[in-house]
């Protein structure tokens, strides 16, 4: 049912936990997983400078190769994608590109905008998405 799923990542707790949701389809389907994190750049193309870590590519080279760790640990093998851009829709271009079945996300993340909950990249991915998305709270 679910043969790629992708899981977007970044530092945030919201991720930490939705991990365990992810290792869970994965095994159950038998899926193919697709580790994402995106160094974010504002519209203009510039990294922002308060953007964190999620600013650093070095950073997320880090992070990503901390969730590959991590879900190896538990006998899935997981492919890594880094990209650069607007979290929401690279999200969605990545899950279009690599045929996704599904996107697993937490709540909130890193991603929260200055306008609140609806602007989150959680609610762009469910509006944008080419897939079906599963929030994990």
């Amino acid at each position: 049912m679910f043969k790629t799923v992708l899981f977007p990542i970044d530092q945030s707790r919201e991720t930490r936990e939705a991990a365990d949701t992810v290792a869970n389809i994965v095994k159950t389907y038998n899926s193919r997983l697709v580790l994402l994190s995106v160094v974010e750049k504002t519209a203009t193309g510039e990294k922002p400078a308060d953007a964190g870590v999620m600013g650093s590519e070095e950073q997320v080279a880090k992070l990503l190769q901390g969730a590959q760790t991590l879900f190896a640990q538990q006998g899935i093998e997981a492919e890594s994608i880094e990209r650069e851009g607007l979290p929401s829709f690279t999200i969605c271009d990545v899950a279009d590109e690599i045929n996704a079945d599904l996107i697993i996300m937490g709540c909130r993340g890193l991603g929260l905008t200055d306008e609140g909950a609806e602007e989150s990249v959680t609610s762009r991915v469910i509006n944008l998405s080419p897939c079906p998305v599963l929030i994990v709270p």
